[in-house]
């Protein structure tokens, strides 16, 4: 009798491979993808926004006028002589004089005109104050081809022709009204209970302002500082029309001495442009950390 040994091979199947777990994506992450998608979008953007300032210095290292036509030949005979040039042979640091003395004065006097007009239409209730805000704002709205007729004949009944002093107010008079509208709005996100405090401690109501308001809406001060300066810095026609004396010539206006009409010496314009460009640099770092949070801050009520 013969045994049979049936082999019965046990097939043992593999366990079901369990996929990982997806890793949840947390609230406002990006995939790689939007990632990829979003610094794309932002390095053409810096691109093309630092392609002017770019283009400006490689046009400034051409030693011809007439080099902007054939920019490929600026590579062989790149020079600095047009800095020499503008720095020796013109009245470059009159010029850096004059926009200094009317930018700063314009931002000191606009900063502290418009702060105190703010704050007093922010925090005081009297007759009138809402439509005092709205002619400020129509102030705006006229051309400057209307207003320097009669604003010039104001500042010669005043002997302010071809005077700091005059065209820091004409300056003044256009930085004011917008600086006004955004102090206003941030002095509106400062809690009213300060001001409470501070007449509790004794202070009268300047005191309060300057001790215990102005440092907190530093921010929205370096905003309204900052466009009160390239306001007056970068002006041409008021500039042109009310200073007659070429030592008091700003910036703006003194690159009109290298254009004629038979002539544009535009490797002079063009590095002068890259000096005029260090002073503006130079105040924005100054304010940067405090321009973002005063623009946002000083939009949210109004």
């Amino acid at each position: 009798m013969s045994t049979t040994t049936l082999k019965t091979s046990s097939a043992t199947d593999p366990a079901p491979s369990t996929a990982a777990p997806r890793k949840a994506r947390r609230r406002g992450e990006r995939s790689p993808g939007a990632l990829l998608a979003t610094h794309g979008v932002l390095a053409v953007a810096s691109l093309i926004a630092l392609f002017p300032v770019a283009w400006l210095v490689f046009l400034s290292l051409g030693p011809d006028k007439d080099d902007y036509l054939h920019p490929g030949r600026i590579f062989g005979k790149m020079t600095l002589d047009n800095y020499v040039f503008v720095l020796q042979e013109t009245k470059f640091f009159d010029w850096l004089t004059s926009t200094l003395v009317v930018s700063l004065g314009t931002t000191v006097i606009g900063v502290l005109v418009a702060a105190t007009t703010g704050y007093a239409v922010s925090r005081m209730r009297f007759p009138g104050y809402k439509k005092f805000m709205w002619v400020l704002l129509l102030t705006q709205m006229f051309p400057i081809a209307v207003l320097i007729v009669p604003m010039y004949q104001i500042l010669s009944e005043l002997q302010l022709i071809d005077s700091y002093l005059g065209l820091i107010l004409v300056y003044c008079s256009t930085a004011v009204p917008y600086c006004a509208w955004l102090l206003k709005g941030y002095f509106d996100t400062i809690p009213f209970e300060i001001d409470e405090a501070g007449r509790v401690d004794g202070l009268t109501p300047f005191g309060t302002f300057a001790r215990l308001i102005l440092p907190l809406a530093k921010p929205g001060l370096a905003v309204a500082a900052f466009y009160s300066f390239i306001t007056a810095f970068g002006e041409v026609a008021f500039a042109s029309t009310f200073m007659l004396s070429d030592t008091k010539y700003t910036f703006a206006v003194g690159l009109q001495s290298f254009v004629s009409e038979h002539d544009a010496q535009r490797q002079y314009m063009a590095a002068t442009a890259v000096l005029v460009a260090v002073p503006v640099s130079v105040f924005f770092y100054l304010v940067q950390k405090n321009l973002v949070t005063g623009l946002t801050a000083g939009g949210t009520k109004g």
